[in-house]
């Protein structure tokens, strides 16, 4: 077959959403969706989208980026860049398509000084964590035969509320944790400076962002506070988590807090809370298997696996 590799152009949108949709049916977007999240981020680049043309066909895609603006404490991250989605139509693969996307996405993040490739975990505009290997074995064996290696996996879990309970083990930590001077409870105003010192400090970067949206929408009145839920000991932050309707998280305790229950309190609240206002599931896209065991102990159970990919450049 004969195709050509080109950047994005104005009026791809209705042929690239309708291809994605093909080729990606685990992760079907709307229109709307990829304006959102790919032509309004900053640092969205028209050079980094990069299509295979085969006449007037739009036969494959690869989405790079390379950070122009800051993501609070994280920075620009000048030494990353990311690939956070690539597909090409049942009908061209093995044909060259994906090698030549792929080399011509590697060469944009070269040419803007980035030393390794990421596949996908770019915040905020990650689709997924990485590349689910049960959806779409062909891209990770592709992946893996262009130098690309699992630095690590993340799971997406989900558990349905309506046989929620607030557990005794949770109950009996949280006694625990108030005899010793640590109380867990929904945000109240006199948190939001020490609740964004603690994330910036602890956690940053796209935790940041998540926080700061939230803490908008309730002080604007949109929101109610128990969205967020924090851990205090005296004047201080230990850890929070927070909701975004039947999603689930951001949610972190410092690190030297850790094994004392807290984490297990502060997510058990939040589902608690979840529940009382009608949601019947709780959801999350993004976790490492350490957290993976507390999420199993209240029920929720692995919906996907994704490899977190890299490549040295």
């Amino acid at each position: 077959m004969t195709f050509s590799v080109r950047p994005y152009y104005p009026g791809d949108e209705e042929r690239l959403v309708a291809l994605w949709n093909i080729c990606l049916p685990g992760d079907l977007i709307a229109p709307a969706v990829f304006q959102a999240k790919v032509l309004l981020d900053p640092n969205f680049d028209p050079l980094g989208l990069l299509l295979a043309q085969e006449g007037k066909e739009i036969v494959g895609f690869l989405l790079t980026i390379a950070r122009r603006y800051p993501l609070f404490s994280a920075g620009l991250e000048e030494q990353h860049g990311w690939i956070t989605a690539f597909a090409v139509h049942p009908a061209h693969r093995r044909q060259g398509v994906g090698r030549a996307l792929l080399a011509a996405g590697l060469q944009y993040l070269r040419a803007r000084g980035r030393k390794l490739a990421w596949f996908s975990p770019y915040a905020p505009g990650y689709f997924t964590p990485g590349l689910d290997a049960a959806a779409y074995p062909d891209g990770l064996a592709f992946l893996q035969s262009q130098g690309f290696v699992t630095a690590y996996q993340a799971l997406s879990m989900e558990r349905a509320l309506a046989d929620f309970r607030y557990p005794p083990e949770a109950a009996s930590a949280e006694a625990r944790l108030a005899s010793e001077g640590i109380i867990v409870r929904a945000y109240q105003p006199n948190d939001l400076w020490p609740l964004l010192a603690f994330t910036a400090q602890f956690f940053g970067g796209d935790w940041e962002r998540f926080l700061r949206q939230a803490l908008g929408r309730i002080v604007g009145g949109e929101w109610p506070g128990d969205v967020v839920w924090v851990a205090r000991e005296d004047e201080e932050i230990v850890g929070y988590c927070q909701h975004t309707g039947e999603r689930f998280g951001p949610f972190g305790v410092r690190e030297d807090y850790r094994g004392r229950g807290i984490g297990l309190v502060l997510l058990c609240r939040c589902l608690e809370r979840m529940k009382g206002k009608g949601h019947h599931h709780a959801w999350f896209l993004w976790a490492g298997e350490r957290a993976a065991h507390l999420y199993a102990r209240v029920g929720f159970h692995e919906a996907r696996r994704f490899h977190v990919m890299k490549r040295e450049m």
